[in-house]
């Protein structure tokens, strides 16, 4: 089987430092696949070399076999690959809603010539079924209370729950998650958990993750890789990836929250 995502040699700079270096991997679909590693170690820019948000200076980066290296963000979008990020980037302003519907532009059909004809060029029927998709990632998230308030009035956890619907909303074949239990209480942490095994378990969608929180990434992952200062480490089942030496180096001081997730 060949893999979903396949990353090659990727090598990324800023100037005269290194964020990447020669970092490949695979990601077989339906895999939950979780990078970790301590601050600083490049987790983030990989993401973002995936997404489209950085360009590489060197490697490659193919997604269902075709080759995405170059693409610009919306062009991998429209084949399946969907974000979140670790820094929420809501429309404040907007409705929950709103926002999540933004999640569904790319797949419209009827643009700027044919809304004049709302009613005979298929833009009611297709705004309809848009709606019917954003109210059943609404119910699967349980969000439906705050379905109509404003979403910077709500409060991180939930921000972080409905930025989870928006990227659900690209209705994305693999779903890159950049720290989505950052600065959530316990049991935030256990409903986002939950979410995101349905949506890999029950939505058919690939997960590749950062996690900061190993109970988390023991406890959901098929596979973890590892990176240090922007090179893989370590890479295979989590508890195999715990047991190893250089990763308990590269955390230094959370080797006990290491353990301790082990058990």
């Amino acid at each position: 089987m060949k893999p979903l995502l396949e990353v090659k040699q990727i090598d990324l700079a800023f100037g005269g430092v290194k964020a990447l270096t020669d970092v490949s991997f695979t990601v077989n679909k339906g895999d939950v696949y979780s990078i970790i590693g301590p601050n600083g170690a490049g987790k983030t820019s990989m993401l973002n070399c995936i997404s489209g948000r950085y360009q590489p200076q060197q490697g490659s980066i193919s997604f269902k076999q075709q080759e995405i290296t170059r693409m610009k963000p919306n062009q991998r979008s429209s084949l399946g690959l969907g974000r979140t990020f670790q820094n929420l980037a809501l429309f404040s302003h907007m409705s929950v809603l709103e926002n999540i519907l933004v999640g569904r532009h790319h797949l419209l059909k009827n643009n700027f010539a044919s809304g004049p004809l709302y009613w005979f060029s298929g833009a009611q029927k297709e705004e309809l079924e848009h709606r019917r998709t954003v109210e059943e990632i609404i119910d699967f998230l349980e969000i439906a209370h705050i379905r109509k308030k404003q979403t910077g009035t709500l409060s991180y956890g939930l921000r972080k729950r409905v930025e989870l619907a928006r990227a659900i909303a690209l209705k994305p074949d693999m779903i890159l998650l950049d720290e989505p239990m950052a600065g959530m209480n316990q049991e935030e942490k256990e409903d986002m958990a939950r979410y995101i095994l349905d949506l890999n378990e029950e939505w058919g969608m690939t997960v590749v993750m950062i996690e900061h929180d190993m109970s988390v990434v023991m406890g959901i992952s098929n596979r973890v890789m590892v990176l240090d200062f922007g090179s893989k480490i370590a890479e295979g089942l989590p508890e195999e990836v715990i047991d190893n030496e250089h990763v308990r180096r590269a955390y230094l001081g959370e080797e006990d929250d290491l353990l301790e997730a082990a058990v």
